[in-house]
């Protein structure tokens, strides 16, 4: 019998504010992984600005390519598939990555996949361990905090959903009251491992029956406090202020993580996205999980610090599966900025 032929992916993220390539062998294997970041160029702004975003992106994305392949020792005859990310994240900056990964499929003749960028981020974690089905993943990031279930490999559903700020924009927004830099996550996170939760903040939804997310009262709370305490010229502790925020951040994610856990029984859990590498929440997660009965007790995979932020490596990831189940596209791929999971059907009805 012979061996099974392994499978490489060249993979491509541009989304936001990451031009990244890699190449991953049989969805388990980094052979490659290359990150041009423009977060200097963002940083003035205060935020993500589309327009240099797209610039940044056409102005590396040929020569990473060619890294990704020279670090893997490949050349294109070594790749069976193309993979790209095509949604959601911003419109300009997808279409850089899904021009470049149509060119080279038309090109070569390699068949391409489309990749959605948050099965992406969920995917991390199969570079890092074996994941065994079903799954359920905490999903943080920027723009996106969810719970999302996993069938199998290839079919994922929301079942608890932000309704307003996801947890990354809300540390981004209180990140600027505090003079902090964008993106604010990591000095917020290492500022309340020094500070106390002395401020209260509200929690909300904590106790709703479903698992859905708000954190922009949170928000607000933590901004007023902050512009009562300019008004009256008080000088406001930012360690606590830091630690109380994430605690409230926390606490919520965590409350209703569990509950999901409790009551779908995945054999593994995970977390993806940038705020998966906040080690208040990665800490908390497996604290929780471990307090749970042996028997109820999902194995637990944190992606690796390095495969939280945005990354072609976790595309590639997911590309795979979607490669074992002929799930291709043609030459008509285009970015799809709003595209979304599925919710579960039980969420609307």
């Amino acid at each position: 019998m012979s061996e099974k032929k392994d499978v490489r992916i060249l993979a491509y993220e541009s989304s936001c504010d990451e031009t990244s390539t890699a190449v991953i062998k049989n969805g388990r294997e980094i052979e490659s992984l290359i990150v041009a970041t423009q977060i200097k160029s963002h940083q003035r702004f205060g935020g993500v600005v589309p327009e240099v975003a797209s610039r940044h992106h056409i102005e590396v994305i040929s020569q990473i390519t060619k890294e990704a392949l020279a670090e893997a020792n490949c050349t294109w005859k070594d790749i069976d598939a193309i993979a790209v990310t095509y949604g959601p994240g911003l419109v300009g900056a997808l279409l850089i990555g899904v021009s470049a990964a149509k060119a080279a499929s038309m090109a070569t003749g390699i068949p391409l996949i489309g990749v959605d960028h948050i099965m992406g981020h969920i995917m991390a974690a199969q570079l890092k361990d074996e994941i065994e089905y079903p799954a359920l993943a905490l999903q943080v990031s920027g723009g996106h905090t969810e719970i999302v279930l996993l069938k199998d490999p290839v079919h994922f559903e929301i079942i608890g959903d932000t309704r307003d700020d996801a947890a990354g924009e809300a540390y981004d927004k209180i990140g600027r009251v505090l003079g902090v830099n964008y993106p604010a996550g990591k000095t917020i996170d290492a500022w309340a491992h020094e500070g106390k939760d002395t401020f209260n903040f509200p929690r909300a939804m904590m106790e709703d029956d479903d698992y859905d997310f708000s954190f922009s009262g949170l928000k607000s709370a933590f901004i007023n406090t902050c512009h009562h305490a300019d008004q009256i010229h008080e000088k406001l502790n930012k360690y606590d202020l830091a630690a109380s925020f994430q605690a409230a951040v926390i606490d919520v994610l965590a409350h209703k993580t569990i509950r999901a856990i409790k009551q779908y029984k995945p054999k593994t859990f995970i977390m993806g996205g940038g705020v998966a590498a906040n080690h208040g929440l990665r800490d908390r997660m497996s604290a929780e999980i471990a307090k749970l009965p042996k028997a109820d007790q999902p194995k637990v995979i944190l992606p690796d610090i390095k495969l939280c932020g945005d990354n072609a490596a976790m595309i590639g990831a997911a590309a795979y599966n979607l490669y074992n189940d002929n799930q291709f596209a043609d030459l008509t791929l285009n970015a799809d900025p709003s595209l979304e999971l599925p919710y579960a059907k039980s969420m609307l009805n």
